[in-house]
């Protein structure tokens, strides 16, 4: 089993890590795109665009990639803005759709609009 660390401060207070390789597969905790660097109103679509890399690169040091998932939930704080994400999701996902589904529901942070889990082969 490997376990990776992105160098999130949330990593040790909440005892997790972003990603576990275990079982020929990576799971990917639930990963959110807020860029402290960016405008103070960040869309769905930007935070999708932005969780999307953090994952990618977790599964890259896991060995993997987005092409390998083969599950993928997503956490909307509200569900209506799903849709503005879609466009990401097929650049991310178009040639390789994973297993997916959607659940709205209340995130730690106000600000954050989507929360992203992967499961990938490793």
């Amino acid at each position: 089993m490997k376990r990776i660390f992105s160098g999130s401060p949330f990593e040790p207070k909440i005892a997790y890590c972003r990603a576990v390789v275990a079982g020929g597969f990576a799971f990917v905790s639930g990963t959110t795109g807020i860029d402290p660097e960016g405008p103070a109103e960040q869309s769905a679509a930007d935070q999708c665009r932005l969780t999307l890399t953090r994952i990618a690169a977790a599964l890259a040091e896991a060995g993997s990639g987005l092409d390998r998932a083969v599950r993928v939930t997503y956490y909307m704080q509200d569900i209506a803005e799903f849709e503005s994400c879609w466009p990401v999701l097929q650049e991310h996902f178009g040639a390789n759709p994973p297993a997916a589904s959607v659940i709205e529901a209340r995130l730690i942070d106000p600000a954050m609009k989507i929360e992203i889990e992967v499961t990938a082969l490793a």
